[in-house]
């Protein structure tokens, strides 16, 4: 039953990524007249989550917000399925790396990389880093999808350009198996979300909220001796985006604790303060109170 999803799932997404893409957008404009009117997608998540935030906000504020997140929301589940054939300089013309020369800076150091960004802007077009002359393999740490044969062509769409795509209870011991042969490595990581209660080590100030976090990149930063940089993705305009590439540390293990995991949510909270309608608000980010 899987293999059938699977093929007409590929067949589906294979025949939309062919479309040129004012006719993906004009399928995301249907997307989000049936997400925001029709089913409601997460609304009360949403909405909670912004009211949350921007509490001084007036009610048409929020929803003006709300409207442009489902839009984008849609843009960014297109633009995946574009992904299956979108050419490769269209891609780099579309998710441009404005400093590039950081990468080889930074593969001087002659030590492995952790890549953080977050569910923000073009995330899905992330693993396009692999196209900028890397020395480097890349890898793309996931959470698998529970449907598997979603999840399978998920993983064939983000690996389409070269990225190897590992499922985030996988990644240490790919870290370590990489160190232990001495090849080095980018590893892509989003690392935003919201841990589970029994796995809360650190909270930090998001966006005026004590909030439970991942500490795991800083943790395998430290213990393998890992830089560390920040992938700020701006979105230009309707489908372009552009990335700065921010250092965050060549010496993780000099840093006190938490203090890179910190200085992330803080590169992050100013992109999201600035352009709240590109974060992901129908994740459950604040399910949980700091005792």
């Amino acid at each position: 039953m899987t293999k059938f999803i699977y093929s007409i799932l590929f067949i589906i997404f294979k025949a939309i990524s062919l479309l040129p893409f004012r006719f993906i957008y004009f399928i995301s404009g249907v997307f989000y007249l049936i997400t925001y009117y029709g089913v409601g997608y997460r609304k009360k998540v949403i909405f909670g989550n912004l009211k949350l935030i921007f509490p001084e906000y007036e009610k048409s504020q929020r929803n003006k917000i709300a409207k442009a997140y489902y839009k984008h929301l849609c843009d960014v589940f297109l633009e995946m399925i574009k992904l299956l054939s979108i050419s490769k300089n269209e891609i780099l013309e579309r998710f441009k790396i404005i400093n590039p020369e950081v990468i080889k800076e930074l593969q001087a150091e002659n030590k492995s990389i952790i890549f953080l960004y977050a569910h923000y802007t073009a995330f899905e077009y992330s693993a396009a880093f692999t196209l900028y002359d890397l020395n480097f393999k890349g890898y793309g740490v996931y959470k698998h999808i529970r449907n598997k044969a979603l999840d399978k062509l998920v993983k064939k769409i983000r690996s389409r350009f070269g990225v190897e795509m590992i499922e985030k209870n996988d990644l240490p011991q790919t870290m370590i198996k990489n160190q232990a042969k001495n090849q080095k490595a980018i590893y892509g990581m989003i690392a935003d979300q919201s841990p589970k209660a029994k796995n809360i080590k650190h909270w930090t100030n998001f966006l005026g909220i004590e909030t439970p976090v991942f500490v795991g990149a800083e943790v395998l930063a430290k213990r393998l001796d890992l830089s560390v940089c920040y992938m700020k993705i701006e979105k230009v305009k309707r489908g372009f985006y552009e990335v700065e590439l921010i250092p965050i540390t060549t010496k993780a293990k000099a840093h006190k604790d938490f203090e890179i995991t910190d200085t992330y949510f803080k590169l992050l909270e100013k992109q999201v303060i600035a352009k709240p309608e590109y974060y992901f608000w129908s994740h459950k980010r604040w399910k949980h109170q700091k005792p």
